[in-house]
């Protein structure tokens, strides 16, 4: 799965407004298949790769919950402290488009898979950046504390799946795109499909590294503490029944020590 990344062809909107295609940025869809990936695979909801010494994240929030296992209607569950879940594990070897900080080579996401109905979203993600030759050499964890029936949601739990990266170029969507040139390209537009058909904009759906965010509604960006706004750093949809969220957007800022993140979730 390294080396060269296939790429996906480009869309007829880039070429009716080459200001739009001006706003591209490389993207990596990682297009998951359902599988049973090791702790040495970039994955989605699968082992991870995880130091021997370093305990399993727990998430403790006041107030996360789940249904019972019955209809919808059933009494809410508030489970206390529960293990968070596996989502994403990439090597840098599978994802030559995404930049690692200067000694790590290897990215995790986990997040816990109950409701959380506070900002910002309905799953609480925690994201390491790490080496892999440093776990390898302290001793990996053997297995990680699973969840019981009740303490997590179904929609918020991924089928462990492989993954097959796929190079890209990621256009916004037209909620990204500035009102005024939305409106100067709305006549062109019209122009050159006879006001019949209004062309799809090019921005990816899907689980994805880098590009622009998938919205569903206004874009929420988050801005770091030193008031640069953080750039998109990968996108969970669509292979992850999340509800009614549209998506779980992870966005970093590289020019802080530390590399701070923050995440965002929007709804259908």
């Amino acid at each position: 799965m390294s080396g060269v990344l296939p790429e996906l062809p480009a869309k007829d909107l880039r070429t009716l407004i080459p200001e739009y295609a001006a706003l591209a940025r490389d993207a990596v869809l990682l297009d998951p298949e359902p599988g049973d990936p090791g702790a040495g695979e970039s994955s989605l909801g699968g082992r991870l790769l995880w130091p021997v010494d370093e305990p399993w994240p727990y998430c403790a929030q006041e107030g996360h919950w789940t249904y019972g296992a019955g209809p919808r209607n059933t009494s809410e569950i508030d489970p206390g402290a529960v293990p968070m879940v596996p989502i994403l594990q990439l090597f840098a070897r599978d994802v030559p488009g995404l930049d690692f900080p200067e000694g790590k080579d290897l990215l995790q996401l986990v997040w816990c898979a109950l409701i959380h109905e506070q900002d910002p979203g309905p799953v609480v993600p925690r994201l390491y950046w790490r080496s892999e030759a440093d776990v390898v050499a302290g001793g990996l964890l053997s297995d990680a504390p699973g969840v019981n029936e009740g303490e997590y949601d179904e929609d918020h739990m991924p089928e462990p799946s492989t993954l097959s990266p796929i190079a890209a170029s990621d256009c916004p969507t037209w909620l990204d795109v500035p009102e005024g040139l939305r409106d100067s390209w709305e006549p062109r537009l019209r122009a050159a499909t006879d006001g019949s058909t209004w062309p799809p904009d090019s921005n990816l759906i899907g689980t994805k590294v880098g590009g622009w965010p998938a919205w569903t509604q206004p874009p929420h960006w988050p801005d770091c503490e030193c008031g640069r706004r953080m750039e998109h750093l990968l996108t969970i949809t669509g292979d992850v029944q999340l509800g009614d969220c549209g998506g779980v957007y992870l966005f970093r800022c590289r020019q802080c020590p530390g590399l701070p993140w923050d995440w965002r979730f929007d709804c259908h």
